[in-house]
């Protein structure tokens, strides 16, 4: 019905709580917050303005039907929150001007390579460093946070991983808050960075994985869930989709913590890795300042692709 967002906006609002941003708007946000840092000017949304440039750079930051409203000659920069996977549109270059598809990491790039060679760069968002940051040791009152983003086959990895590792934790008289993703405030991540000495980080895989690089920018070390092998998604599986190595953490070494494959080396890695807690022998924030993964180099690095790759300097984003 006509106006019928602002009641369903107000509904949602008593239902779900407060707003807070989703991985896609994340990343448009923390580009914005870089952009302005480094004093880029660039326009959100200004569709007004593209129409009557229809030869300027669009960068558009959202999902796939946002391409709609722009004219086949407008050349775009679209990225990083896109396509599953390309044969959900393998047809796009037909329609549309893409000079680059931009992917938020290494391995995502090698499955997306497979079908547009040549036309994917890897963009990851960076993180605000300034408020992620290292808290007190006196103030970390929480020896672990379990960070659970496990929804696919739930029920068969509860009873032979999840479980067994909470076990395993309140065997060792451990003091663990859990996390579940899409049932917590960014605030509570937050607040949790403030009180905790390290986190397991428990995700099938992860394109570039946002709260896991919040942690580490806040200087907790992680342990880490990696289980390797193939992309295991069950729809693109039934359409002929073979892809792998992926992994649950794309930007990683070993300052940033353990890794484990499953729970056959579970203990062990908790072993090492607690070790490792107790003795200060990881520097998880150092990775993510070398890797450039702040607000201010992600920024740039996105500048610079916007002026290689269009006839403008001026970025025109788009959060769909």
């Amino acid at each position: 019905m006509p106006l019928d967002r602002y009641p369903r906006s107000l509904l949602r609002r008593f239902v779900r709580g407060p707003w807070q941003p989703g991985g896609q708007m994340r990343v448009f946000l923390n580009l914005m917050a870089g952009l302005d840092r480094l004093g880029v000017a660039y326009r959100v949304n200004d569709y007004r303005h593209i129409r009557a440039n229809p030869d300027e750079l669009a960068c558009l930051i959202g999902k796939p039907h946002i391409l709609d409203a722009f004219k086949r000659r407008t050349p775009l920069l679209f990225g990083t929150s896109i396509y599953n996977h390309p044969i959900d549109d393998e047809a796009v270059l037909s329609r549309h001007t893409i000079r680059q598809f931009l992917v938020p990491s290494p391995w995502v790039k090698r499955m997306f390579s497979e079908v547009w060679p040549g036309l994917v760069t890897v963009w990851p968002v960076g993180v605000d460093t300034a408020r992620w940051k290292p808290a007190p040791s006196a103030s970390k009152d929480v020896d672990i946070v379990v960070y659970d983003k496990v929804f696919r086959y739930r029920e068969k990895f509860e009873d032979t991983l999840i479980n067994p590792l909470l076990e395993e934790l309140r065997r060792r008289g451990l003091v663990v808050e859990r996390l579940r993703y899409g049932s917590y405030r960014e605030w509570e991540l937050h607040a949790l960075s403030r009180r905790a000495k390290s986190m397991i980080y428990l995700s099938r895989h992860e394109t570039q994985g946002i709260a896991l690089q919040q942690m580490l920018a806040s200087d907790v070390p992680v342990l880490a869930w990696d289980m390797g092998g193939d992309w295991q998604t069950i729809e693109y599986l039934l359409r002929g989709v073979r892809f792998g190595p992926v992994t649950s953490v794309p930007y990683w070494d070993d300052r940033c913590g353990v890794k484990f494959a499953g729970v056959e080396d579970m203990v062990p890695a908790l072993d090492k890795f607690w070790r490792g807690v107790q003795t200060g022998a990881f520097a998880p924030r150092e990775m993510i300042l070398e890797n450039k993964l702040t607000l201010e180099a992600s920024a740039r690095a996105y500048a610079d692709l916007a002026e290689k790759y269009g006839t403008s300097t001026t970025a025109v984003s788009s959060a769909g």
